[in-house]
């Protein structure tokens, strides 16, 4: 029994190793190269999406250089134009200083003028009513002394003395 059971361990042994060369053939013809194939299909498509993320990583680098840049540049252009901005309003602010300034000393000087011309016409109204009241003063002087003969002999005896004299 033992002899039949050696016996059947070396055949079973024997077909399996038959069957196990007869798969591995029809593998390697069959299997094997479909496989190893759609593999390296496989590996070279993962290597092609790894070199279009590196060329996307690259250019998204370099547009954000360039975004950076052009921020950069209109950052710059935004400075220059608040500096004009800025340089525009002073001098429109300094020019209209100096306009209301020129103009408050022209109606100043204006105002001068014109207080020295209405002083001047004062003073010569002035100047006539006193003149007015003086001539009246002395015509009612003149009246009162004149008013009677000896009066105005000796007034004009005065008169003629004075003159005489100076």
């Amino acid at each position: 029994m033992d002899k039949l059971i050696n016996d059947f361990s070396f055949g079973l042994f024997f077909w399996q190793m038959a069957i196990l060369i007869v798969l591995i053939f029809l593998l390697k013809k069959f299997a094997w190269k479909p496989i190893l194939d759609s593999l390296n299909s496989r590996e070279e498509g993962i290597k092609d999406a790894l070199d279009s993320a590196e060329k996307a990583r690259k250019e998204m680098q370099n547009l954000n250089a360039d975004n950076e840049k052009l921020l950069q540049e209109a950052r710059l252009q935004r400075d220059a134009m608040l500096k004009e901005a800025r340089e525009l309003k002073e001098k429109i602010v300094t020019e209209a200083s100096s306009e209301a300034q020129e103009k408050a000393d022209k109606i100043v000087t204006q105002a001068q003028v014109t207080i020295q011309n209405e002083k001047n016409a004062a003073l010569a109204d002035i100047k006539n009513q006193v003149a007015e009241l003086s001539i009246q003063i002395a015509e009612k002087v003149i009246r009162k002394e004149l008013s009677n003969s000896e009066q105005q002999y000796k007034l004009v005896e005065e008169m003629l003395e004075d003159v005489t004299l100076k």
